[in-house]
C-alpha cells in the first residue's frame, strides 16, 4: 500500500473524504476567523454566473451554495457531484433545501463526468482540483460539457496558504499532503486553463487573512489530518506554540490566506 506521503492525490482524498463529512467541517471551521468582512464562500459565490444550468464538481457538503445569494430566478438548473457518498448524502439534503431551482446530486469522478458535451452554461471547481490525478483530464471534461462561450469557475490555493498551521502540523508529526501531492495551484492554474482551451482568464485573489482566536479550531484543523486523533503530547505542544504566537499577535494566531479564484470562458 502506498504511503499517505507517496499515494495519488485521489487515493489521499478517498481515505479523507469517502465516509464522513467531519474531516471537512473542521477544516472549513478555520474560516470563521476570516479577517474579511465577507466569508469566502458567500464572496465566491457573488462572483459565480448564475445563468442557465450550472454544475459544481466536488462540491463537498454544498456549503458554496447555502451561503451564496439566491439561485431561484436566475438559474434553471444546478448539478452538485462528489466522488464522494458521504458528500453526496449532504449534498441530497441540500437539494431538499433549495427553493425555485431544479437540483440534480449525483457521485461522479471530476475526471469522468457522466454530462453530454455542451450541457452547462457555467461549470465551479472549488478547491478541489488538487484532489484529482489529473487537473488537465478535469479542465478538459469541465470545458467538454461547457457549452461554447460558457464559464469555468476555478478556485486554488497558493502555495503559502495557512502557512503557520501547517508549519505547526509538520512540527508535531502532522504533515498535510495536499503540498506535496498538488499537481495544481494557484500559481499554475492560468497556465493550465490555456493550456486546457480557456480564454480570457482573470484571478481575484480573497482579501485578508485568518487570525484565530482559540486554541481548539488549530487542535481540530490538525487532527483532521490524520486517521487517529491526536495525543495528549502533540496537543499540548499545539498549545504552547499557539499561545506564545498569540502573545506576540496581540491575542490571535495570524495565519497566512491565499485562496484565489480564477475565471474563464470556453474557447
Amino acid at each position: 500500500m502506498a504511503s499517505e506521503t507517496t499515494a495519488e492525490p485521489s487515493e489521499h482524498a478517498a481515505s479523507q473524504y469517502t465516509t464522513t463529512s467531519d474531516r471537512l467541517a473542521a477544516r472549513l471551521a478555520i474560516h470563521a476567523w476570516n479577517t474579511h468582512s465577507e466569508g469566502w464562500f458567500s464572496w465566491a459565490g457573488s462572483r459565480i454566473p448564475k445563468r442557465g444550468s450550472v454544475l459544481e464538481t466536488g462540491a463537498g457538503t454544498g456549503q458554496l451554495w447555502r451561503e451564496s445569494p439566491p439561485l431561484a430566478g436566475m438559474t434553471k438548473d444546478l448539478a452538485l457531484t462528489d466522488f464522494s457518498p458521504a458528500m453526496c448524502v449532504e449534498l441530497r439534503k441540500l437539494a431538499n433545501e433549495i427553493k425555485g431551482v431544479k437540483v440534480h446530486v449525483q457521485q461522479a469522478s471530476a475526471e469522468e463526468l457522466p454530462f453530454d458535451d455542451e450541457t452547462f452554461d457555467t461549470v465551479v471547481a472549488n478547491h478541489m482540483l488538487y484532489h484529482v490525478d489529473s487537473p488537465d483530464a478535469a479542465l478538459g471534461e469541465f470545458w467538454r460539457v461547457l457549452k461554447r462561450d460558457g464559464t469555468v469557475v476555478v478556485a486554488l490555493n497558493g502555495m503559502d496558504h495557512l502557512d503557520e498551521l501547517l508549519a505547526l502540523g509538520d512540527k508535531v508529526g502532522r504533515p498535510s499532503t495536499i503540498r506535496k501531492q498538488a499537481r495544481i495551484t494557484a500559481e499554475t492554474a492560468q497556465e493550465a486553463l490555456v493550456r486546457n482551451g480557456f480564454k480570457d482568464v482573470t484571478e481575484e485573489r480573497f482579501p485578508g487573512h485568518f487570525e484565530v482566536g482559540d486554541v481548539q479550531p488549530v487542535v481540530d484543523y490538525l487532527s483532521s489530518l490524520g486517521e487517529v486523533g491526536l495525543e495528549r503530547g502533540q496537543k499540548e505542544v499545539i498549545e504552547r506554540e499557539v499561545g506564545e504566537a498569540m502573545e506576540r499577535e496581540g491575542g490571535v494566531f495570524r495565519v497566512t490566506k491565499n485562496m484565489v479564484l480564477f475565471t474563464a470562458r470556453k474557447r
